[in-house]
């Protein structure tokens, strides 16, 4: 196969197989086609008033200070009072859009939404303001379009201020939340001399929803524990309250009026949210108005947090919900029918109504979800062949007419208490049924991938055999041999086919299914060298064999260890500390030696240092720009006391460039930190300086030199100016540790290959990248090859891990960004933080590019080994990923695999970028170019 066919291949089918499990495992929950259900008794409520405290901790908003006062006075006075309180227990990912779907439209965001950054619309959803007669909405245009987005009709009227107000780094983001209480209020007294919104808003069935950004922006900036995130409550406890008043006497007291208080999200006390965390995912739930149930006093009452007593609530009734439940309290409380893709259960003890509203309300939250499941049961069963079908048990047809006439006859015969707790098993019931129409694939399409996985890794093995070893004899396979494998995977091919038609498959079945056919096809060709490989190995020693497979799975598993525990990073680097002693290679290079054990020692420190939760480190920062100044000035000074012949003036420019810009990070990093916390905003200055920075790192290094260590050095100089923009604390340093090892890792390997007798050592100091591709001098691989290409893996697993792990990527901190921009751009702030976990990547590979050219291989040779064992991890992580457990599981499983799979399909790219970096070289002033051979 050519190199360009196989590149292209190989890209293929790792894109087929990360796309998979969002197919498999994550393709979209939600159904059509189904009948609005709404409760046939008339609700309590005419209008519902919804404020989302965005960011709102539970905690931040129960506890009482020193003082035993609250931070909200007067909604602590509400749930003591006049309405009923709890926790909202929302779901991973925890971000404003997700939540946001599960307040208003009952249901959990399925991944497709990651794509548009939480914002636009991946699937069509209906929502408690689509279905209500008028909604009103002021608050942020990141939140309120999506709904106004998905409603049917002209009835959801959107206010929103302009994107640039959301700034981490302006003065006070609580005027946010003022903006909106000022404009609810103007809206209002506007409305009397307006006649038709006047009578618009005295209609029933009416939404008043205020969304609050002030905290969540607060929080970003300087942390929920900060005086300015406990002001923001008190602001917004004070905004409730008038907008409140306000209605009240808008409508004349009428008493028909439901508030609901609550948030989307929660917040670390580092200031991001994304994870799992109960900081995160607690959030507060306060109902008060008409319908809605008075406190209700308990003598004990038990919850797993221990949240109570230090609330000093322990004597009011707690009522926790799930956060979908939520929609459909909104829809009974002013009688709109439910979402129709709502999984929520109605939490019944918020309700101040008769036995048989509430057995009512039951009944049409149950038929409701239970429509759901029949359309997706019908679904099912149109695109699978009536022998092949295995129903759900539990909610056949006669089962469901069953529940629901033994519900109906219960309401009949007023016996409410059976009806509901028969509805709430409904509901579990037709859940779990949509749960197991919706994964009823799974197997197949799981089984199916898997072949194709198995078979593409056996391929590439095969390849490198074939082509970079000594180990198999060319054979010529007859015609006829080929003919007939080629006719028989044909026949195979047009089998799957076929059974996909019959059965009316989505697209996606025929790639997933088919794609194991030619690729075993072309296993099946090489069947030659599988035998040659096998008659081989068995001439060898059994122990040494089982050897080196043994330490090969060891390995490949710390590799997929590392990804649950960081700390094995730290294990792997101190057994590469001892590799030297162990393999005898101290011998003959003791300093050399004694350099690597003491850098993969200071490199193992890292993997142990918290990740997320640390407070900014600004001076450590600090310390890395001037200690990396440090290095470049002993760098320029050396090579110019052994008046190096290979720098001329030119070359010194850039070094002394290349200087300055580490200077200016240094500075604009201290400058921008000390301008944020005295509330000044971000400098433009700095903001100027920081893109700058962030375009030349990538030029600079291309006017350098192209020998070795001069190359290298450029690459990490321009590099890690950019990397201390991004950097708030001790992971400054690791770059400069990371790119110490990498330099003598490039030694190291030299005196391996002479320590195997493979080739005699090139003087490092004058190998010129740019003359490094001769093809004649390249060697056949050695068994020592396939621990290089482990080496280089393990390393960029370090890079990634070394200062992080998922959670740490998952979860927004936007603090790493502050030296770019303060206004809330997702995709951009996503883009910054992505560059700031590639920037070790590029000095890995760049390293690594060098290891290849110094020891003779061809990239091909040594890069295949490691796709070898970076697929070997993925199938790991591909059986790895759920969809079940805590969000936090399920969204770390998923960013495994993703991550694995990227990395293989990232590692091609980063081959041919670290060839551009170290063998491209730009010339500006045209002159010729002399280099000494």
């Amino acid at each position: 196969m050519d190199i360009p066919v196989f590149i292209l291949a190989g890209l293929l089918v790792h894109f087929v197989f990360l796309v998979s499990i969002f197919d498999i495992y994550f393709s979209s929950p939600l159904v059509h086609g189904m009948t609005p259900q709404q409760t046939p008794l008339p609700p309590p409520a005419k209008r519902l008033v919804l404020f989302v405290a965005d960011g709102l901790r539970a905690d931040s908003l129960y506890e009482l200070d020193g003082n035993n006062t609250s931070h909200a006075p007067y909604l602590r006075a509400i749930l003591e009072n006049n309405g009923s309180w709890g926790i909202s227990h929302t779901r991973v990912p925890t971000e404003s859009r997700p939540g946001h779907v599960a307040l208003i439209a009952g249901f959990y965001e399925d991944v497709s939404a990651v794509a548009k950054g939480w914002k636009e619309n991946p699937v069509e959803f209906d929502s408690v303001f689509n279905e209500s007669k008028y909604t009103w909405s002021w608050g942020s245009p990141d939140i309120l379009p999506m709904f106004a987005k998905g409603a049917t009709g002209d009835h959801v009227y959107t206010f929103c201020y302009t994107a640039e107000s959301e700034d981490f780094g302006a003065q006070d983001a609580s005027k946010l939340d003022t903006w909106v209480f000022d404009h609810v209020k103007s809206f209002f007294n506007s409305s009397r001399s307006n006649q038709t919104l006047f009578s618009a808003l005295n209609e029933e069935k009416v939404v008043l929803f205020m969304h609050l950004l002030g905290i969540d922006t607060n929080g970003h900036a300087h942390r929920p524990n900060s005086r300015e995130y406990k002001e923001n409550i008190r602001k917004v406890d004070e905004g409730v309250k008038e907008i409140a008043s306000m209605l009240e006497s808008f409508y004349g007291n009428d008493g028909k009026t439901a508030f609901i208080l609550t948030s989307d999200h929660g917040m670390t006390d580092w200031g991001s949210h994304g994870a799992g965390h109960p900081s995160e995912t607690l959030t507060p739930l306060i109902v008060w108005g008409a319908g809605v149930n008075y406190p209700q006093q308990v003598t004990s009452q038990f919850f797993e947090d221990n949240f109570l007593k230090e609330w000093k609530l322990e004597n009011l009734k707690r009522l926790d919900v799930n956060q979908a439940d939520i929609a459909p309290l909104m829809a009974s409380l002013i009688g709109v029918p439910f979402p129709l893709n709502s999984v929520g259960t109605l939490p019944l003890e918020y309700l101040n109504n008769s036995a048989h509203f509430k057995a009512e309300s039951m009944f049409t939250n149950a038929v409701q979800v239970l429509e759901q499941f029949k359309v997706k049961m019908n679904q099912k069963k149109a695109t699978t062949l009536s022998f092949l079908f295995t129903p759900f048990k539990p909610l056949s047809d006669p089962e469901q007419i069953n529940f629901l006439k033994k519900t109906r006859l219960y309401i009949q015969q007023q016996k409410y208490d059976e009806a509901v707790s028969l509805c709430k098993t409904l509901i579990n019931l037709a859940l779990e049924g949509l749960s197991y129409y919706h994964t009823y694939d799974r197997l197949f399409l799981g089984l199916s991938v898997a072949m194709g996985f198995v078979g593409w890794t056996t391929y590439v093995i095969l390849v490198i055999v074939k082509t970079h070893t000594n180990l198999t004899k060319t054979v010529q396979s007859s015609d006829k041999e080929s003919a007939a494998l080629l006719y028989g995977f044909t026949f195979v091919g047009m089998m799957i086919t076929f059974f996909l038609l019959i059965q009316t498959s989505p697209w996606t079945y025929y790639i997933y299914c088919l794609l194991p056919v030619p690729v075993w096809y072309a296993v099946m060709r090489e069947l030659h060298v599988i035998q040659n490989l096998t008659a081989n190995l068995w001439s060898l020693p059994i122990s040494q064999s089982l050897g080196f497979i043994l330490i090969s799975i060891l390995g490949i598993e710390i590799l997929v260890f590392s990804f649950f525990y960081r700390a094995t990073l730290t294990v792997g680097l101190l057994v590469f500390a001892g590799w030297p002693v162990i393999t005898q290679l101290w011998v003959q290079a003791k300093t050399t030696t004694l350099i690597w054990t003491v850098l993969c020692a200071l490199l193992a420190v890292f993997p142990l240092m918290p990740v997320v939760g640390r407070e900014p480190n600004i001076p450590l920062v600090i310390a890395a720009g001037l200690l990396t100044l440090l290095i470049s000035g002993f760098s320029l000074a050396s090579s110019c006391k052994s008046e190096n012949k290979y720098r001329n003036n030119e070359d010194m420019k850039v070094h002394f460039y290349q200087m300055l810009s580490i200077a200016l990070s240094t500075y604009v990093v201290s400058n921008t930190h000390n301008s944020l916390k005295n509330k000044q905003g971000l400098p433009v200055f700095n903001q100027i300086i920081s893109w700058t920075t962030l375009v030349s790192s990538s030029v600079l290094p291309l006017l350098s030199p192209t020998f070795l260590f001069q190359r290298l050095f450029s690459i990490l100089l321009s590099l890690m100016a950019t990397y201390l923009l991004l950097s708030t604390g001790y992971e400054a340093l690791f770059p400069l540790v990371l790119s110490g090892l990498m330099f003598v890792w490039i030694h190291m390997e030299q005196e391996a290959l002479q320590h195997y007798g493979l080739s005699l050592k090139p003087k490092l100091a004058v190998f010129n990248f740019a003359y490094a591709t001769d093809i004649t001098q390249f060697r056949q691989l050695h068994l020592d090859d396939i621990r290089r290409s482990f080496f280089f893996v393990f390393f960029i697993v370090t890079a990634f891990f070394g200062t992080g792990n998922i959670a740490s990527v998952n979860s927004f901190d936007p603090a790493s960004v502050y030296c770019f921009l303060t206004v809330f751009s997702p995709f951009m702030m996503g883009g910054l933080l992505v560059l700031k976990v590639v920037i070790p990547f590029v000095l890995v590979s760049c390293a690594f590019e060098a290891v290849q050219v110094t020891t003779q291989l061809s990239s091909k040779s040594l890069f295949l080994i490691v796709l070898v064992i970076s697929d070997i991890m993925a199938l790991h992580f591909f059986f790895l990923v759920k969809d079940y457990g805590s969000w936090l599981e399920i969204g770390t499983s998923i960013s495994h695999y993703v991550l694995v799979m990227s990395l293989t399909m990232f590692m091609m790219l980063m081959n041919g970028l670290a060839q551009l970096l170290t063998t491209k070289r730009l010339d500006l002033s045209r002159r010729t170019k002399h280099h000494a051979t």
